[in-house]
C-alpha cells in the first residue's frame, strides 16, 4: 500500500468507521402510523393506475409480463420498437420513457412500477426493521462502492427517491423524538464544485466564486441568451449537461434525456466545451493518464483501478473511459463527505453537546438535535462541513430543520 493510501486509511477511513458505528447505534426514530397510512394510500393508487392502464390498452393483460406488455404496445397499439433483446422488443424503463409522448400507456406503466418498487422496498419492509426502541438502525458500508461513496442496507436509505412527492412522504415517517428536531445539512452542487477544483477551468471557477447560478450561466452560453432570457426548460437542459459531463454523457444519451436530435445535442455539447475549455482538457488528460496507469486517483489519493480501459471490446473501453472521468470527481466528493462527517462528529463531542449524527445520504447529513441546542448546532455543522477542505471554489452548505426528515430536507 502506498504511503498516500496508508494516510487515507489512517486519517479518513478509520475515523469514518468510528462515526458510522455511532450512527448505527443511534438509529433513527420511525412513525409506524405514517408508514401504515402511506401503504394503504399507495395500494389504492396502484389499483387506480392499473385500471387506467387497462383502459388505455383497450384490454386487460398481465402488467407484470414483459412479453404481454410488448405485444400490447407494439403489436396492438403500433408503437415504434426502440430496442430488441433476446426475447423480443425491450420494455425497460429507458424504452418506456422514450414512448411516453407517443401514448399514455407507457407513462402509466412507469408510474405503477415506481409505486410498486417503493412499496416493496420501503413501505412493506421498514415496519419489519423497527427495533424495540422504536428506531431503525441501518447498516453503513465503506467498501461496497468503487468510488468510495458510503452505502447502506437493511434498509437501503440511499435509494429513496429524492425528487418525487412519494419519496418526500416516505421521509416523513423518519421523525425526531419529543423535545428534539431533525437537522438536514446538504452540500450544494458538491460534484460540480469538485469538478471546478480539479479542472481549474477559469470560467467554472469564476462562476462559483462569484456566486452565480451555475446552471443559468451554462444555459446562457449554450443557448446564446442573456440571463433574463433563460427559461426553466433551458436551465433544466443546462443542468443535465453540467452533471452529465461528470458521467461521460454522450450526444446520443443527452438527446434521449432532452428529447432532441443527436445533432442538436452534439451542438450543445460543443458550445459547452467552448465555454469550459479547461474541462475538455482535463477530461482528455484524465483518460490519457488512466490508460497509461490503469487507474485514477481522488484528491486525497483514493485509487480506482480500471481494467476496462485495456479491453479489446470497444463498448467496454468506452465504459472504462466514463469511469476514469467519473471516479476522481465522485470519489473526491465522497472523501469530502467523510471528512465532513468526522469534523461534525468530533465538533459535537468537543462542545459537549447531546446532538448526534444519524444518517448520511448522498450529499446530506441528518442530525438529531435537542431544541435547546439548535442554534449552536446549526452554526457548528455549517463550519465543520464548509471547512472540510480548501478548494478553488467555496463549499456551500444548506441547512433545514423539522420534526421529520421530510420537513428538514
Amino acid at each position: 500500500m502506498s504511503p498516500q493510501m496508508q494516510e487515507l486509511y489512517r486519517e479518513l477511513e478509520v475515523p469514518t468507521a468510528e462515526v458510522l458505528a455511532a450512527m448505527e447505534q443511534a438509529g433513527i426514530l420511525v412513525d409506524g402510523a405514517v408508514l401504515r397510512r402511506l401503504s394503504g394510500e399507495l395500494q389504492g393508487r396502484i389499483g387506480t393506475l392499473e385500471a387506467q392502464a387497462f383502459q388505455a390498452a383497450g384490454e386487460t393483460f398481465n402488467l407484470n409480463s414483459p412479453q404481454q406488455l410488448a405485444q400490447v404496445l407494439f403489436d396492438k397499439l403500433g408503437l415504434p420498437v426502440r430496442r430488441k433483446g433476446a426475447r423480443g422488443p425491450s420494455v425497460d424503463q429507458e424504452v418506456l420513457e422514450s414512448l411516453t409522448e407517443e401514448h399514455p400507456l407507457p407513462g402509466l406503466i412507469l408510474e405503477r412500477r415506481t409505486l410498486i418498487k417503493l412499496q416493496n422496498t420501503y413501505l412493506d419492509v421498514l415496519p419489519t426493521l423497527v427495533e424495540a426502541d422504536g428506531r431503525i438502525h441501518t447498516t453503513f458500508h465503506q467498501t461496497v462502492t468503487a468510488t468510495g461513496r458510503l452505502s447502506s442496507s437493511d434498509p437501503n436509505l440511499q435509494n429513496i427517491p429524492v425528487r418525487t412527492e412519494l419519496g418526500r412522504e416516505v421521509r416523513g415517517a423518519f421523525v425526531a423524538p419529543p423535545g428534539s428536531l431533525l437537522l438536514s445539512a446538504d452540500y450544494s452542487q458538491i460534484e460540480l464544485r469538485v469538478l471546478a477544483h480539479l479542472t481549474e477551468d477559469e470560467a467554472l471557477v469564476a462562476s462559483f466564486n462569484s456566486g452565480e447560478d451555475i446552471h443559468q450561466r451554462t444555459a446562457c452560453e449554450i443557448f446564446g441568451v442573456p440571463p433574463e432570457a433563460v427559461t426553466a426548460q433551458m436551465r433544466r437542459s443546462a443542468k443535465t449537461i453540467n452533471f452529465g459531463i461528470i458521467y461521460g454523457l454522450s450526444a446520443f444519451g443527452l438527446a434521449q434525456r432532452l428529447g432532441i436530435s443527436p445533432k442538436e445535442s452534439q451542438a450543445m455539447i460543443d458550445r459547452y466545451f467552448q465555454r469550459y475549455a479547461g474541462i475538455r482538457r482535463w477530461l482528455d488528460e484524465t483518460v490519457r493518464q488512466a490508460k497509461e496507469s490503469g487507474e485514477t486517483r481522488t484528491l486525497w489519493g483514493r485509487v480506482r483501478r480500471i481494467p476496462e480501459l485495456s479491453s479489446r471490446n470497444h463498448a467496454i473501453r468506452q465504459s472504462g473511459e466514463r469511469m476514469a472521468v467519473n471516479a476522481p470527481v465522485q470519489g473526491t466528493a465522497a472523501d469530502l463527505m467523510k471528512r465532513a462527517m468526522v469534523n461534525v462528529h468530533r465538533s459535537l463531542a468537543a462542545a459537549g453537546l447531546k446532538s448526534r449524527l444519524l444518517l448520511q445520504v448522498h450529499d446530506e447529513l441528518i442530525l438529531e438535535v435537542p431544541e435547546a441546542e439548535l442554534d449552536e448546532v446549526r452554526g457548528l455543522v455549517v463550519r465543520a462541513m464548509e471547512g472540510a477542505a480548501s478548494l478553488r471554489v467555496p463549499l456551500v452548505v444548506g441547512v433545514g430543520q423539522g420534526t421529520s426528515w421530510a420537513e428538514a430536507h
